[in-house]
C-alpha cells in the first residue's frame, strides 16, 4: 500500500519557512520556462499559493487553477489572491478533478517528491493539458544536498534523528524526472539545475525560521533540550557569518519541462 501523502496544513508557517525560497527558485524557473501569455494554467500542489501568485503576476494567464490536498493551505491561498485572479480546489495530484485538455500548462512547484505515486501525477498533468501544451516541475535536489535546510537535517542526523525525507525523494533527481516525463508520453523534454541564495540577518533569525518547518518543528520540539542546544551550537559553528553577522545559504533545485504531443 502506498504511503499517505504528506500534507502541510499551516499556510502562514510554510510561508516563513519556505515561501522566500520558493519565490527565488520560482523566479529562475519561470525565466527558463518562458511561457507565452494567455495560457490556462493548473498549479498542482499549489500549497499556500506562493507560486500561483507568481503565475498571476508574471505570466499574463487567461486562467489559473490551483489544487492542493490541504484545505487549510487552500484557504490561505484564497486569502492571498482574493480578487478572483485564480481559482482553488482541494484535491489529489494523482486524480485531478478536471477534464482532458482543460489547460495549456500544468506545473508542480516543489511538490513531486511529496506525491506517493509520482508517475500517476505526471500522467494526470499530461492528461489535463491540451496537445502542444506544457508540463513542468521543479523540486529541491534533496538527495544531492540541494535542500535549503540540508545543513539542519544533516546535523539532526548526527544526533540520531532520522532524515525527514519526503516519500518520493528520488523523483526530484534529473534522470528519474526524465523517465517520468517520457513514460507519460511527453516530448521535447528539457532539464536544468537552478541554484539560488537567501541571506538571513543573523544566525538567530535563521534558527527561528528553520524551526517553523511544518515537519521539522515537531522533530526539533521532541528532542531533549540538551540535544536541541547541541544542534543549535553545531549549526552556528557550521554556518559562517559575514562581517555584519549575516548568513547566506544556497539551495539547488532540478527543473524539467516537456510538451504533450500535438
Amino acid at each position: 500500500m502506498p504511503p499517505e501523502p504528506i500534507r502541510f496544513n499551516d499556510g502562514a508557517a510554510y510561508e516563513k519557512f519556505m515561501g522566500t525560497w520558493s519565490r527565488l527558485a520560482g523566479d529562475a524557473f519561470l525565466r527558463w520556462l518562458d511561457p507565452a501569455p494567455g495560457w490556462r494554467w493548473v498549479d498542482v500542489g499549489c500549497g499556500n499559493g506562493a507560486f500561483t501568485e507568481m503565475l498571476v503576476e508574471r505570466c499574463a494567464p487567461s486562467a489559473v487553477q490551483g489544487i492542493d490536498p490541504s484545505a487549510e493551505q487552500i484557504a490561505f491561498a484564497r486569502a492571498r489572491l482574493p480578487d478572483g485572479a485564480a481559482r482553488f480546489d482541494v484535491g489529489d495530484a494523482m486524480a485531478l478533478p478536471y477534464g482532458d485538455d482543460a489547460f495549456d500548462a500544468a506545473v508542480m512547484a516543489l511538490v513531486i517528491f511529496f506525491v506517493p505515486d509520482p508517475a500517476k501525477s505526471v500522467a494526470e498533468m499530461a492528461r489535463v493539458v491540451a496537445p502542444g501544451g506544457s508540463v513542468s516541475a521543479y523540486s529541491w535536489d534533496i538527495l544531492g544536498g540541494g535542500f535549503p535546510y540540508a545543513a539542519l537535517q544533516e546535523e539532526m542526523a548526527r544526533l540520531a534523528s532520522l532524515p525527514l525525507w519526503p516519500p518520493s525523494v528520488e523523483a526530484a533527481q534529473i534522470e528519474t524526472s526524465r523517465q517520468l516525463w517520457a513514460d507519460a508520453g511527453l516530448t521535447g523534454i528539457e532539464t536544468r539545475e537552478i541554484v539560488v541564495e537567501r541571506t538571513y540577518s543573523d544566525f538567530d533569525s535563521y534558527w527561528r525560521i528553520a524551526q517553523t518547518g511544518p515537519r521539522l518543528a515537531a522533530s526539533i520540539t521532541a528532542m531533549a533540550s540538551a540535544d536541541r542546544q547541541t544542534l543549535s551550537d553545531r549549526l552556528r559553528a557550521r554556518l559562517a557569518a559575514d562581517a555584519q553577522g549575516r548568513i547566506t545559504l544556497s539551495a539547488r533545485a532540478n527543473a524539467i519541462k516537456g510538451r504533450v504531443p500535438a
